[in-house]
């Protein structure tokens, strides 16, 4: 007769046996696994096929949240003339829409002003001089920049962590290229390696070159070898990343002074575009962000990213009337060709048009 201990031990072999079965040999993944997961890889994540294929959204579709929290706050609002109820309820509309609160008396002073010197009272007419009025405060953001030919046109883009700089320069390298354009990329964002590696992601995609560093190199010298590269090489445009500074980082703005003293021995004009991005969601934030960039070195212009995923795109008139910059381009959406040039007349349009849907 067979023992207990033994009943004991022949069972548990045959547990073990079962379980051996089931995660080594049933669970044994194969090259094409899908239980196997692939790695993340954070360089991809903003190079996607979208510059295969790119779009055409306008001004109008992509400011549909901001026209939607402009027009439905304003609609009937002149409807009793401009008393100071009125007043009242516009100030908040407009601070609603981010246009800030010094931007935003300014509005309603001279609205006020003018309505009275012209005669206006009419509800049709104060929206059409409330219009007049936020058209004429981004005049100053509206520039042809031109290109010299016989040198490379070295655009620098600063901006702090997640405003879409990299990305930014993917998709204007995208567009140069397409208008016939060389291009070269410089990886001038030597703190973050992931960073470098979604630059040279871009370029591989798009066939351009990229002078990179490693991880921790200076900046400057970066950015230096890439326009010296450039020259040599006869081509059209360079686009130089920047570590993305935050602005209460003192050394980090010193190493922005820094870039703009080493590209000056180069004597080629270099940066001839200094463009600062700002991520439009971020509201009263950006404005903070380009007053003190301002401190370290001076934009020649703005970019605007992501306008079309916020409803607070008055903060765009207070960019405006505050820096007195060109808004070089705004990002409307995703693909490539949604990094359009400013249109005054297109933003203005895109916020008050279809007032009565």
């Amino acid at each position: 007769m067979i023992s207990v201990n033994v009943l004991l031990w022949l069972g548990l072999a045959a547990s073990l046996g079962v379980l051996l079965w089931f995660f080594v040999i049933r669970k044994k993944p194969d090259a094409t696994s899908s239980d196997e997961a692939a790695p993340y890889d954070a360089t991809a994540t903003d190079v996607s096929s979208e510059v295969v294929e790119p779009s055409s959204v306008s001004f109008f579709d992509a400011l549909t949240r901001s026209r939607t929290q402009l027009t439905q706050s304003l609609r009937g609002l002149f409807s009793g003339g401009l008393d100071e109820e009125v007043r009242e309820d516009l100030e908040a509309v407009l601070l609603s829409a981010d246009v800030g609160v010094e931007t935003t008396d300014w509005i309603l002073e001279t609205l006020v002003t003018r309505a009275k010197a012209e005669g206006v009272d009419s509800q049709d007419g104060l929206m059409a001089l409330l219009k007049s009025i936020l058209s004429d405060i981004l005049e100053p953001t509206e520039s042809v920049v031109e290109m010299d030919p016989s040198a490379p046109h070295v655009m620098l883009m600063i901006g702090v962590n997640g405003v879409g700089k990299t990305t930014t320069i993917g998709k204007l390298a995208y567009q140069f290229q397409s208008n016939g354009q060389s291009v070269l990329l410089a990886a001038g964002d030597t703190f973050r390696a992931a960073a470098v590696e979604q630059l040279k992601t871009w370029g591989e995609r798009l066939n351009v070159p990229v002078i990179s560093q490693d991880s921790g190199a200076d900046s400057a010298s970066v950015l230096y070898d890439a326009c010296a590269s450039a020259k040599a090489r006869g081509i059209s445009v360079v686009l130089g990343d920047t570590a993305g500074r935050l602005q209460n980082k003192t050394n980090l703005m010193s190493e922005l002074e820094k870039i703009g003293r080493v590209l000056g021995k180069l004597e080629m004009g270099a940066p001839h575009e200094v463009l600062l991005v700002l991520d439009a969601g971020t509201g009263q934030n950006a404005i903070s962000q380009a007053r003190e960039f301002s401190k370290a070195i001076k934009p020649t212009g703005l970019v605007l990213t992501k306008l079309d995923g916020t409803a607070k795109g008055g903060i765009v008139f207070a960019l405006a009337r505050e820096f007195n910059l060109p808004i070089r381009y705004v990002g409307l959406g995703e693909q490539s060709s949604d990094l359009q040039p400013f249109d005054r007349s297109a933003f203005i349009d895109a916020l008050f048009g279809n007032p009565s849907e």
